[in-house]
């Protein structure tokens, strides 16, 4: 990032967000026409802005257009809540959702992915979480007699010293169930897939055998298991047995074989992994599914220090929309600190954004860089 700008940081924040992307998108989709005042630009950063401040309604949002920073950083003296919500509703989902892919290439770049690939397997976790919404206002999200949701299926990229990142997500109903996604979450073979057993399907595992696809699942503890060939384990290592096994009932057994580990959890419990893969070691197999910790933590810290907890639209659109919103704040977090080669944490690097935000950009460029990375 440059250290010397007359941007403020807010602008600095949001900049990897490709204006002739913006402008691409807002005229296929004729957005900004019979617009006179709430132009898309300007609506952005609204949107970025509320998030930034876990603003709790469009009201409120409203109301913090009195700021004369946020005036001249919209090009807006005023707007009311009305208006904000019509325009959310407007907006097909696909708008924010390239925005979120076109950030995610970057991040892509930036860490140098790509060429990761052609060295390993870089693993992949694969996750899901539902996302609570009121029934009263959301009944075409209804899942339960007394509740409504939306479920949010994500894929992210591990990579070690705590950058990672979602590449892919899809939004469905909460009654939707995790396996019928796997399809559309599993799509390169250059990576190593990792999920929870909610994801066990004997029949996609026996396709993605055949097609190439590398992953290690977790097996449920009544899996009908028969012995091929018990494997040789390291020495002082802390996997208690590694086997190729056939999985199945006769009714319901896969074509291919696989590799079953047993390893204990940090409670003590038994966790049985199952996996494709069987030129790694056992030791390397566990710690790839160990690495499923950072989706967990990924969806905690969205939940907590994103604003998704209170929607501001009633629609299906709207709430799609609100979501990806919150990813492409997470993408922009991430970005900072790529681009600062910060060590700051992402919560830091938001906080100390929040207080500096219509303070020159350098102000703030220079406190996440603090004790950066050479």
């Amino acid at each position: 990032m440059d250290k010397f700008t007359r941007k403020t940081s807010f602008e600095q924040w949001f900049s990897p967000i490709s204006t002739d992307l913006v402008e691409e998108l807002v005229k296929a989709s004729r957005l900004n026409y019979y617009t006179k005042k709430l132009h898309m630009a300007s609506f952005m950063r609204l949107l970025l802005f509320a998030q930034l401040h876990e603003t709790e309604s469009l009201r409120a949002l409203s109301d913090c257009v009195f700021s004369e920073e946020l005036q001249n950083a919209t090009n807006l003296n005023s707007i009311s809540f009305s208006q904000l919500g019509r325009r959310l509703n407007q907006i097909p989902t696909e708008f924010f959702q390239t925005i979120f892919l076109d950030l995610v290439a970057q991040i892509h770049e930036k860490t140098d992915f790509q060429n990761r690939r052609k060295m390993t397997t870089p693993p992949k976790i694969i996750d899901s979480s539902t996302l609570p919404l009121n029934l009263n206002n959301h009944r075409w999200a209804k899942f339960r007699k007394t509740k409504s949701g939306i479920k949010l299926h994500l894929r992210l990229v591990f990579m070690e010293k705590g950058c990672s990142y979602p590449d892919k997500a899809v939004l469905t109903n909460a009654v939707e169930h995790d396996r019928g996604q796997l399809e559309v979450l599993v799509d390169d073979k250059e990576c190593m897939y990792v999920f929870d057993r909610g994801y066990l399907d004997y029949e996609r595992f026996d396709r993605m055998t055949d097609e190439g696809y590398f992953f290690v699942s977790r097996l449920r503890k009544n899996a009908v298991i028969r012995l091929i060939e018990p494997f040789e384990l390291a020495e002082n290592s802390p996997v208690l047995s590694d086997e190729m096994v056939v999985i199945g009932t006769t009714q319901n057994r896969p074509e291919n074989v696989f590799r079953l580990i047993k390893v204990l959890d940090t409670k003590g419990n038994e966790l049985q992994l199952l996996t494709n893969r069987f030129d790694l070691s056992a030791d390397e197999i566990a710690e790839l599914y160990k690495s499923r910790w950072a989706i967990e933590l990924f969806f905690k810290w969205m939940k907590q220090h994103l604003n998704i907890k209170k929607f501001y639209g009633q629609s299906e659109q709207a709430v799609h929309n609100q979501v990806y919103i919150a990813m492409i704040v997470y993408c922009l977090n991430v970005l900072a600190q790529l681009n600062t080669k910060s060590k700051r944490t992402y919560l830091q690097i938001s906080r100390y954004l929040k207080a500096a935000l219509w303070k020159s950009a350098h102000i703030w460029l220079r406190k996440i860089q603090e004790n950066s990375v050479p």
